[in-house]
């Protein structure tokens, strides 16, 4: 009996970023932050070419990153609203110098469809996008993938 030779690989990022979610019923609705952690999993099987740099990898973590940081960076001490909240937030004023609207509830599960939606693009035909999880807070989450 053959084995499967599918891995799975795994990369974690962290950014900080604030959010509040439009006409929540909770403390949410009010502007707040977390210490985001994102875990990316990349599934293929590791190349096979001796002598090649990638040799024995599925991905290489650096190239991994390379895709991800963009995403995430973007992310990175923000401030991420509903776009109808435009109107109560004074972008003249440097305090909201990094402020992300969206026409989406900024929940984690919306913010990581989102990331997934934008990485699974950028990955290479030889691998696929297994799975993403965001934590948002120490026992809070969402995951995506199988």
């Amino acid at each position: 009996m053959s084995t499967s030779r599918t891995v799975r690989v795994t990369k974690r990022f962290t950014f900080e970023m604030a959010h509040a979610l439009r006409c929540h019923d909770g403390q949410c609705a009010n502007i707040h932050g977390h210490s985001y952690v994102l875990d990316i999993t990349i599934s293929g099987v590791p190349a096979e070419a001796p002598g090649h740099p990638k040799d024995g990898m599925v991905i290489d973590f650096a190239d991994l990153k390379r895709m991800v940081k963009p995403i995430v960076d973007r992310f990175d001490h923000a401030l991420f609203l509903h776009e109808r909240e435009q109107g109560s937030v004074d972008l003249s004023n440097a305090l909201f110098g990094r402020v992300i609207f969206t026409p989406y509830q900024p929940t984690c599960e919306n913010i990581l469809l989102a990331i997934v939606e934008e990485l699974a693009p950028k990955l290479p035909f030889e691998v696929k996008l297994a799975a993403a999880r965001l934590q948002e807070t120490a026992t809070s989450w969402a995951e995506w993938g199988d």
